[in-house]
């Protein structure tokens, strides 16, 4: 086990314990969470070795790498991610000034998404370390994606956008990797990165058994302040925020199986939904939905 002994986004040493949660989906232990006392960062610490942590990813219980759903949780996953993904083809769309049209996407799993991209004319590089995930790839999209990222620096390339959905919270190493997607930025390009969001009412509602911290995998756990602070580390700026509002219904529902140790009753699902869709309208203001993206650039 490593204990994180500096914050990786202000590098202050001093950390006060925020919450011990359970691995609901894979291995049932028990994992701690330390908030970094200057920028509010929260980390879980201590967690697995890198090369430990592999373990907590190789089993079919691990929702995002699979291909075919094979429980109820499941098949609200896949049905929410195929309305998910053009809903992010648009947005990189939007947001992308450039005629190359060049993607990549860091942590892409199953590579559905550059999978569409590709179909809508992207030239597509994804990384996956997973091997069990890009097993799973599709037979038109698996030739573009590396298993590391060194694979990809290797190759030159310069992107006009690159996403990052749902990865940069199970990054081992922030800065480094932060350091390298700059470096195959092109001159105009743009950064996507969706994250969990701890202070939205549904994280703060259900606490430890709230997914969103999902541990150990989720190594981070950002609010809107710590994460622009580790990008103006590395002179990058957010250009907008843009909430994930569907993600607060498959979180919560989630969530409230977590809390109720069991198969969710219609008492359990109304619950999930009437906390969902609180969580969305006290977000209105404040911008505290349950999961964010930030659009960046340069």
């Amino acid at each position: 086990m490593i204990e994180i002994q500096n914050c990786p986004v202000c590098d202050n040493n001093e950390f006060t314990p925020f919450l011990t949660c359970l691995d609901h989906s894979i291995s049932r232990e028990n994992f701690t969470l330390v908030q970094c006392n200057n920028c509010q960062l929260i980390i879980t610490s201590p967690r697995p070795s890198n090369h430990e942590l592999s373990k907590y990813y190789s089993s079919p219980a691990y929702t995002s790498h699979i291909a075919a759903a094979q429980s109820v949780f499941d098949k609200i996953y896949l049905t929410a991610r195929s309305f998910a993904l053009k809903w992010k083809l648009s947005l990189v769309k939007k947001y992308t000034i450039s005629n190359q049209k060049k993607i990549l996407d860091f942590g892409c799993g199953t590579a559905e998404f550059l999978k569409l991209a590709k179909q809508n004319g992207w030239a597509t590089v994804g990384m996956e370390p997973s091997d069990q995930a890009r097993n799973n790839s599709h037979p038109s999209i698996i030739k573009d994606v590396r298993p590391t990222l060194t694979d990809v620096i290797n190759e030159g390339h310069k992107f006009d956008a690159i996403t990052l959905w749902h990865v940069l919270e199970h990054v081992e190493d922030l800065n480094t990797t932060l350091v390298a997607l700059k470096t195959m930025l092109a001159q105009n390009g743009t950064i996507f990165i969706a994250v969990p969001n701890h202070t939205s009412f549904d994280g703060k509602h259900y606490g430890q058994n709230w997914a969103g911290y999902d541990v150990p995998r989720h190594l981070w756990h950002f609010n809107k302040n710590s994460m622009k602070r580790l990008l103006e580390n590395h002179a990058l700026r957010i250009a907008t925020i843009i909430p994930m509002r569907l993600d607060a219904f498959y979180i919560s529902l989630l969530s409230e199986k977590y809390q109720q140790k069991k198969s969710l009753s219609i008492l359990g699902i109304t619950k999930a939904l009437f906390n969902a869709l609180t969580s969305n309208f006290r977000a209105r203001n404040t911008m505290n939905y349950s999961s964010l993206i930030y659009v960046i650039k340069k």
